[in-house]
This record gives structure tokens, sequence and C-alpha cells, in this order.
């Protein structure tokens, strides 16, 4: 008998291991029962989550964490257990904006650190001006688009609460409001931003995996309460959707794949545009200019379904940066414990003493898997930027301290 399970997920490509799971019948295979359920905003498939209308859903990671904090909502704690996607999003520009970047910029376009300067250049000649400030969608406050744009623009000294403005857009509702000159810029993950670029409203500027080489993006993300209830049947999805990451991430499959999530109940996109981003060579220019990046969205490949609590502990320190939250060193665990890698090796038979959530320790304390014990720092994955100090999870303050725009108070 199989289970049912009623999932929530955003129409974009990094839910590819999710859809391809239940298309592919991966999730049939492992004796579970899916219902997916498209949603238009993150707020929304974060409360059908909390209050149980979802068993599990395709999820932002800062999201994961802020609702375990209890940062920004009501607190309910969540595992991830496994990453849908490392990398993924770009930032795109409209012409307007990208001509007078490139206008600024002073060497290679494609390095970020260059069109972040242009961008200072800008924001600086547009006050003189007296023009109003740019303004930059994101898809929410606790969403990896907001840190990324501002840890690019704070890297050349722009400061995001004061020199521009932010603003929260659904996925969906991105490009309409960049043809409609609602926003100048937004940051967001594919296909938006194939879909800006094939409609001659927007330029990709910059891919997220220039800033960040590996960026975790999404989870697969259950309550906890619902975890220690279910320890089988979470197994059994994360089986399923390892299955459907090496299913994706094999050359040959792309076509299908891109057929797969271009169907109207999934995307509704045109299947070429998701075939450029699942290969990492994205059209970044109306005129039809190509940019490659084998690395611009990770599914499976190189560790990448696998959670790294040294990648919550960065979403951790950007909430801590921005005011969005005070750090403490319990506040810290609690964040890298939402990222679950022993519950993603026991789903796959890679730890002694089963599958159930005993054997990662959540069973009996939230905390007993935390990367932060002596025994888990050496298992910490890296987390590089393009520019700023070297990010170390064990010296979270010190990190903070050395930033050239200082941590905001947190109200």
């Amino acid at each position: 008998m199989s289970t049912a399970l009623h999932i929530g997920f955003i129409p974009l490509i990094d839910a590819a291991a999710l859809l391809v799971a239940v298309d592919k019948g991966f999730t049939k295979t492992e004796g579970l029962d899916v219902t997916l359920a498209p949603e238009v905003s993150w707020s929304n498939v974060r409360d059908k989550l909390n209050i149980g209308h979802f068993d599990a859903a395709h999820l932002m990671a800062p999201i994961a964490i802020a609702s375990s904090l209890g940062s920004g909502h009501v607190k309910v704690p969540v595992v991830a257990s496994f990453n849908l996607g490392l990398n993924g999003n770009a930032i795109t520009v409209s012409p307007a904006l990208h001509a007078a970047i490139l206008h600024e910029a002073e060497g290679d376009p494609f390095d970020p650190m260059v069109t972040a300067l242009a961008l200072a250049r800008v924001v600086a000649s547009r006050r003189r001006s007296g023009a109003a400030p740019l303004t930059f969608g994101m898809t929410f406050p606790f969403s990896t688009h907001n840190y990324q744009l501002r840890f690019w623009m704070a890297a050349a000294g722009v400061d995001p609460e004061e020199d521009v403005r932010l603003v929260v857009l659904p996925p969906p509702y991105m490009v309409d409001s960049l043809a409609n000159g609602q926003v100048d810029a937004f940051c967001v993950g594919d296909p938006w931003n194939s879909v800006a670029v094939d409609l001659g409203v927007g330029h990709i500027l910059n891919f997220v995996s220039d800033i960040l080489p590996r960026a975790v993006e999404k989870v697969l993300a259950v309550r906890q309460s619902w975890a220690e209830r279910n320890p089988q049947v979470l197994a059994a999805l994360v089986r399923a959707a390892v299955h459907a990451a090496d299913f994706i991430e094999q050359p040959e499959n792309r076509a299908e794949v891109a057929d797969i999530l271009a169907h109207p109940q999934r995307m509704g996109v045109p299947a070429d545009v998701i075939q450029r981003a699942l290969a990492g060579r994205l059209k970044i220019a109306p005129d039809g200019t190509m940019h490659e990046d084998k690395n611009y969205l990770l599914v499976g490949r190189d560790g990448a379904a696998r959670p790294d609590p040294a990648q919550a502990a960065w979403l951790y320190a950007q909430m801590v940066r921005w005011g969005q939250t005070s750090f403490s060193p319990a506040a810290l665990e609690a964040a890298m414990a939402v990222f679950r890698p022993g519950l993603y090796d026991a789903a796959l038979g890679r730890r002694p003493g089963g599958t159930g959530l005993a054997a990662s320790g959540l069973a009996d304390n939230a905390l007993a898997d935390s990367a932060l014990a002596d025994n888990a720092l050496g298992e910490l994955g890296p987390v590089d930027a393009f520019a700023g100090p070297r990010f170390d999870p064990r010296d979270l303050q010190g990190y903070l301290t050395s930033l050239a725009i200082p941590p905001r108070q947190h109200a």
C-alpha cells in the first residue's frame, strides 16, 4: 500500500528533482503516491508546510532556517535532508541599466566585482543628478536572492539599505515587473531570467555561480515533527529525489527532463529555455550573446544533493548581517542543524544503524547531529565567494566584524 503525500513547489527549474521524481515514477517505486501542488509565492509554500497542508515542500533554504528560528514568522522547526539545487540564480537588469553599467565597467563584464563597482558608479551618478534610487526585485526577505544581491552590491560599497530599493516579487511576476518598468533589475532562478532575455526586456548581468561558486538554493523541506513521526517515509522520499537527480544530471536525458518541466502543470515555458539552464549555457542578451558556466546549476553532481551545515551557517550570517536576527551561538547551532546530512546518508544506507531518524540523532535530540560538534567540523564544505573575508562558521563573529559594510542592528 502506498503512502499519500502532498508536496508544494514553485515553478522553477531547481524543483526539477522533485518533479522528475514524481513524473518518472521514482516516488511510486519507493511506495509513495505524491500529489504536487504549484504555488505562486514562497509565503504560501512556507505557510502551507508549517500548518500541515503540505507534507513536504520545495523551499528556499533561508526560509527553512528562518522558520526553525522563528525569525519573521511563527517558529516551526524544519528539517532539510536533501538539497534540490545549488546555484541556479542570476541577476538580470533592464536594457537601460545594462547600458549604464557597461558604460561604467572597467574590465571583464562577466566579473562580478567589475559589475558591482560599475553599479556603484551608476548609483553615485544618479544620486548627484537627483534621480530616484534603482529598484531591485527579489523573491522574499529570507531568500538567497536577497542575500546574493546584497552581498554583490556591498562588495563594491553599495549599501542595499541606503543606496537602492529592494522589493519582494513572486518569481513568475519578475519578468512583467521588469518589462513594465516597475523594477530596474531582479535576482531570481530560471526559467525567469531566460524568459526576460527571450522577450527582449532584460540582460543577464551575472550568474550567481560567479559570485558564490557553491551556494545552496532550494531544499526538500519537511516539518521536524513530521520527520520524527515518518522516518521511513522521509527516507523513501530522499531516495526518490536522489534517483531523479542522477537521471537529470545525465546529458542524454536533458531533452526528456526539459519536456517534463515544460508541461503547463509544471512550468509552462518552452523546453529549449529549460535545456539551456540545465546545460549551464544561457543566452544573456536579446542579440543572442551566450555565456556558459558548467556550475550554473548543480542538481545532484559533485555532492550537491547532500546538505552541508556550513551553507546554513553562511545563510544565518547574512540574516545577522542585515538585521533580520541577532547573533547567538545557540541560534547558529539551530540554524546549522536544519541541514541534516545524517538523514541523507541514512536514507541511502551510508550510516550504520538503519534508515530511521534515530540513526542520525534527530529522534532523540534535534541538535544531536549538529555540525558544531567537534567530530563534525572536518566535514564542513567551503563557502567561497568572489570577494570579502574568508567564511568560517567556527568564527562567525570574526567574519561579520571584518565585512566592509558591518552588520545591522537587529530591531
